[in-house]
């Protein structure tokens, strides 16, 4: 049974820092990029940050400098560490692993992140 599991949201000020993290189960990680997502209200989900299964991170030119992704294989986890935080990045951020030979597709249930000015 697969499980994605988000922690580590809330409500921060501006310039805070808050630590997602993302833990695992149900499904080989050490095969998936991973990564976060956010969805601002009425908007479709967009990639935030993902990290490919050999280490390698991409980030959306948004959030360069102010956050880092990062992934442990033997845990099955991935970590969001945010800085600078700003009201824009206000979201609900979710966890996500994709299969990148079978496509799979696999989510969490979202976390919100608050950033009041």
């Amino acid at each position: 049974q697969v499980q994605i599991v988000e922690s580590g949201g809330g409500l921060v000020q501006s310039g805070g820092s808050l630590r997602l993290s993302c833990i695992t189960s149900g499904f080989t990680f050490s095969w998936y990029v991973v990564g976060w997502y956010r969805q601002f209200p009425g908007e479709e989900r967009e990639l935030v940050a993902d990290i490919r299964r050999d280490g390698t991170p991409n980030y959306v030119d948004s959030v360069k400098g102010r956050f880092t992704i990062s992934r442990d294989n033997d845990k099955n986890t991935v970590t969001l560490q945010m800085n600078s935080l700003e009201p824009d990045d206000t979201a609900v951020y979710y966890c996500n692993a994709k299969n990148p030979t079978s496509r799979r597709d696999l989510w969490g249930q979202g976390t919100q992140v608050t950033v009041s000015s």
